[in-house]
């Protein structure tokens, strides 16, 4: 079985951040090849395969790789042990309809998906908790960054400063063009437009500029946000991109698991 070539991550000792990418998988097409997303439309076995490769990969058991089905809102679920010992039926359910994961359980992987949404996760070293967090544009402007650290207190007793932060692989600003309703939604909740975007030939926003500050906003330290950099648009050879491939190709995994 071939591994998946995956992008790495430093947040901590004893973490495993990680993107995946498009390299050294099964499934073909616009799926092609390193897709493990079920709900996108690809070939179920193909996702199977190349679930058990990542699985291999990080050495972490099949039932403990967590993924929930993502709706672009911003609910967030806790995965504790009564959530990995349900049966698949029943954790699909619990699983359904939450665009953030957090856990504070070793050896659990839990992540997003996306494909030109922002993918960011968070890692507590003094209470050994890690979340993954969907930030597409509905996410971002109802701030699921925020509330995900907030969520992370509550379930652990995180403060934001301790908070070690990634943003992954997305669309830049260069390429997210919206339009003038995308635009308003920002204005109205609040965001500093002259930050955030920039007026091309239409409006553009800063997906990872806007989550970066949504971050420090409430004390996260800026030199614990490492943002990848990486533009999906721009590498659709390397990472998945829904705006130059349609909404029917793969999607990006992007994990963390304590050890």
């Amino acid at each position: 079985m071939k591994h998946p070539q995956l992008t790495y991550f430093t947040l901590g000792e004893g973490i495993t951040a990680f993107s995946s990418t498009r390299h050294r998988g099964v499934s073909t097409g616009n799926y092609g090849a390193f897709n493990i997303n079920p709900f996108c439309g690809d070939d179920a076995e193909a996702v199977r395969i190349n679930r058990a490769a990542l699985c291999e990969e990080l050495g972490v058991e099949p039932e403990k790789l967590i993924m929930p089905r993502q709706i672009h809102g911003v609910g967030l679920q806790n995965i504790v042990n009564r959530v990995l010992i349900k049966p698949q039926s029943e954790r699909n359910q619990l699983l359904d309809g939450f665009d953030g994961v957090m856990t504070d359980v070793p050896n659990v992987c839990i992540g997003v998906s996306t494909a030109d949404c922002l993918p960011v996760l968070l890692y507590d070293p003094v209470h050994k908790a890690v979340c993954a967090v969907h930030a597409g544009w509905r996410g971002t402007v109802q701030r699921i960054v925020q509330k995900a650290v907030a969520k992370m207190h509550v379930c652990y007793g995180t403060e934001a400063p301790q908070i070690r932060a990634c943003i992954g692989p997305g669309i830049s600003l260069a390429h997210f063009e919206v339009g003038d309703e995308v635009y308003s939604a920002f204005e109205q909740a609040g965001f500093e437009m002259s930050q955030i975007a920039r007026r091309y030939a239409k409006w553009h926003i800063d997906l990872e500029e806007c989550n970066r500050l949504q971050l420090t906003e409430i004390g996260v330290q800026t030199a614990q946000i490492h943002v990848s950099g990486i533009c999906t648009y721009e590498n659709v050879d390397d990472y998945f991109s829904a705006r130059r491939l349609g909404t029917a190709s793969g999607r990006i995994f992007s994990g963390i698991l304590i050890r």
